[in-house]
């Protein structure tokens, strides 16, 4: 404390500052003496445990206050003044190496400890601080970068370094422009510690992501005859991968050595090179392989396992027994793992990487990532396995698999409603022909009118093709659900048996939500009927509706509900359950667990496909032996105040038109049935098969047309794109377009083409002549 006062008195006639200015810088200075007062009461401690504690608490007491002293001191630096006598006498009292450098980085004070340590350093390679952190980095302007730019902020910064002669801590203390304090000290390893690098007998280095070689220990320093400064300095390879075979450039010649590179942040990687051929293996190796932070196993030719190491055997879990064989482990996705470890053996496969499932765990979180090397251990042939955690990448892939599945099967039934619809046109409308020709009581028409329906039966059932695929038609529009379950409430009682019970509860204050009334109704219908189906000995159906608020994300079942205010539906029933494997396929089409003739599959496929395409989300839960619920979730909405309710209009009278209408259609039982149609109500129709030949009549001329009829997708020059190129010199020419994919096929192009509407497939004679009349004739079509 004497020694502190001094210090203390001296302060005013260095600095020339107040009273406060020298109590702080006392204070501080007070703080680093106790420092070194630990530090010297150290060297009297034996126990290491009481050393390494002395040694970094008096380090940090020193540090501390010597780095806050300096920011003091600093501020009168800058104006000028120098350095305070008593400051410099401290700093060379310092134990570790302490060094003062200016804003340019030149060097202008160090102290003993600082001399000590560079003595191997050329004396005109000290001027500069970046000359003398070369000693510790190939980096050393990054480095200066990386802690400027932190001490800036916060007035201080550190980085540790791994060296060849151990971790060193280098430390910067700023403040202002004025001149800069560096501080380096040694690490010493913490007592009861993992084994330092340098005590391996295991090759080992990091190095940033550019190749450049921060550390070595000593094993791979004295294999290589040298101290590496860059990866091609070990090995020619480009590509440096973990659980890879690499040779590398020992003093003795080429060594083969399996690359174990251990997951790290940031920039630096952690790498190990294991010995292969001829590779000796004393206790020291042994112990390595052991404590080595990374999963390895040994496998004879025959499978029969030789080691597995500490992290092996936590992977493996109950799939490890010393005398196990490599079958008795795992299990191989495509053929015997035995045969798949004898290739590697024999050298077929010089190396291969797997997914394997663990035997003897649950069904989930059960795959490793395992990578085969052959080797020789204690001069025989032998099989290194360097095993991962596989569960993540394996979730992802089922994530990715299951959602293309998903994908190309709503591709595919697009694809096939389209073409049905085509088809259901023609037949559906040359129906409708031959009835206009055949009266009431004509023998053919009961005929006709039986065609007509298995038709529309035909087409509801594209049309459940259409909501999986998330391509129909809806016409959405602002509910109250407890109005929709009202008025469902007769229909879904007409489902229920004698034995079974229908359980409504409506929340309250749940609001509107925005979707198409009729396939709303049909969702529910679906479920319901699931639930009684599920039920044979009777139970109870319980449908409830609640508002909820998400107040953050909701990750369910490979999807995510965004938080925010929802309608919360839910079907639940005390039926037979479902099994884990079966709730993953439910929502694909034409899946069902009931007999032959029982089910098309399609009702839960179509209750998915119609609630994603609203917006909304659907999930299952189910027990077996105790029932099953699903959950709905959909976006609350505020209902427009202008928006009312549209009063039904009554159907529209067919009548006699005039006109011309140029009609394009690719499909010609299609087209043939439009113009028939339209030629029957007094239309004067022309006939193209392609938007390049509908073109071609325009640019002849001769004929003035009224309305352009056409389809979406075709061959050739689409729908859209021929009628915008006519519409240039036609441009109040009206636009039908019919197409059996949905309208949403036609909504980016729709609202850039002029007085355009939609039609879609299959439509009877009826509904296209309706359109037809409100294009040509809008003031009298209702």
């Amino acid at each position: 404390m004497t020694q502190t006062l001094k210090l203390a008195k001296s302060f005013p006639k260095a600095f020339g500052e107040g009273a406060a200015h020298v109590r702080s810088i006392s204070a501080h200075l007070a703080v680093a003496l106790a420092g070194g007062l630990v530090l010297f009461a150290a060297a009297w401690f034996h126990d290491p445990v009481i050393l390494n504690a002395s040694l970094f608490l008096g380090s940090g007491l020193l540090t501390y206050g010597l780095g806050r002293s300096f920011q003091q001191i600093n501020k009168t630096r800058h104006s000028g003044q120098a350095l305070s006598p008593d400051f410099v006498a401290l700093m060379m009292r310092d134990v570790s190496a302490v060094l003062v450098a200016q804003e340019s980085g030149a060097i202008v004070q160090m102290n003993a400890a600082a001399t000590a340590l560079l003595a191997d350093v050329p004396r005109d390679q000290q001027s500069h601080i970046a000359q003398v952190l070369t000693k510790f980095t190939a980096s050393p302007y990054a480095l200066i970068a990386r802690l400027s730019a932190r001490a800036k902020t916060h007035g201080s910064a550190h980085d540790d370094i791994a060296t060849r002669d151990g971790a060193v801590r280098i430390m910067l203390y700023a403040q202002g422009g004025g001149p800069k304090l560096w501080r380096i000290d040694s690490l010493a390893p913490s007592a009861g510690g993992a084994v330092g690098a340098d005590t391996l007998s295991l090759p080992m280095l990091t190095a940033n992501k550019a190749g450049v070689v921060l550390y070595s220990n000593q094993a791979l320093r004295k294999l290589l005859g040298k101290r590496p400064k860059h990866l091609s300095d070990i090995s020619p390879a480009e590509i440096w991968r973990s659980g890879e075979e690499l040779v590398i450039l020992s003093e003795r010649g080429p060594v083969s050595v399996m690359l174990v590179e251990l997951p790290s942040r940031g920039e630096r990687r952690e790498i190990y090179l294991a010995p292969l051929p001829d590779a000796q293996s004393p206790a020291s190796l042994r112990t390595d392989f052991e404590i080595i932070p990374v999963p390895l196993a040994i496998f004879a030719p025959d499978g029969a396992l030789r080691a597995a190491n500490h992290a092996a055997r936590e992977i493996l879990g109950p799939s490890y027994r010393s005398d196990a064989y490599v079958h008795d482990m795992f299990d191989f996705l495509g053929r015997p793992v035995s045969d798949w470890l004898s290739d590697v053996a024999e050298g077929r496969l010089p190396q291969d990487t797997q997914f394997l499932r663990l035997n003897g765990r649950s069904e989930k979180n059960n795959f490793v990532q395992v990578s085969l090397r052959r080797m020789v251990d204690q001069a025989r042939p032998a099989v290194l396995a360097v095993i991962q955690d596989g569960n993540a990448i394996k979730t992802l892939e089922a994530q990715f698999v299951q959602s293309q599945k998903m994908q190309a099967i709503g591709q595919l039934a697009g694809g096939v409603a389209h073409d049905f619809n085509n088809l259901l046109t023609a037949i559906s409308g040359n129906c409708d022909l031959l009835l206009l020709r055949h009266s009431g009581d004509d023998p053919s028409t009961p005929d006709l009118m039986q065609i007509r329906q298995n038709a529309n039966r035909a087409a509801a059932l594209v049309a459940q093709l259409l909501a999986f695929s998330r391509k129909q038609n809806l016409q959405p529009e602002y509910l109250d659900l407890q109005d929709v379950f009202s008025d469902l409430t007769h229909l879904l009682n007409r489902l229920m048996g004698e034995k079974l019970r229908l359980v409504l509860q409506h929340g309250s204050g749940i609001g509107h939500i925005r979707a198409d009334k009729r396939q709303l109704e049909q969702v529910i219908m679906n479920l319901v009927v699931n639930a009684r189906d599920a039920m044979p000995m009777g139970g109870t159906i319980t449908l409830t509706t609640e508002a909820v608020h998400l107040g953050s994300d909701l990750a369910r079942n490979r999807a995510n509900v965004p938080q925010g205010d929802y309608a919360k539906i839910t079907v639940a029933d005390t039926g037979i359950g479902m099994a884990e494997d079966i709730q993953e396929k439910i929502f694909e089409p034409f899946f069902t667990t009931k007999r032959a003739g029982e089910g098309t599959g399609l009702g839960l496929s179509t209750a998915y496909g119609i609630v994603k395409q609203s917006g909304g989300f659907i999930f299952v839960d189910s027990v077996l032996g105790q029932g099953t619920t699903f959950t709905l979730y959909f976006p609350i909405h505020t209902r427009p105040l202008t928006e009312s309710a549209a009063p039904a209009g009554k159907p529209a009278a067919l009548r006699q038109g005039e006109g011309v209408v140029l009609l394009v259609e690719d499909e010609s039982p299609v087209r043939a049935f439009a113009a028939r149609a339209l030629r029957l109500r007094g239309y004067t129709v022309l006939e193209a098969e392609s938007g390049e030949q509908a073109l071609d009549m325009l640019r002849r001329g001769g004929v003035q047309v009224d309305l352009f009829i056409s389809d979406v997708i075709m061959p050739g020059i689409d729908g859209p794109t021929w009628v915008r190129e006519a519409q240039e010199s036609l441009p109040h020419v009206p636009v039908i377009f019919v197409s059996g994919y949905a309208e949403d096929v036609m909504s980016e192009h729709q609202a850039r083409i002029h007085n355009a509407t939609f039609l879609p497939k299959p439509f009877s004679l009826a509904e296209l002549t309706v359109a037809v009349q409100e294009k040509l004739q809008p003031s009298t079509a209702s």
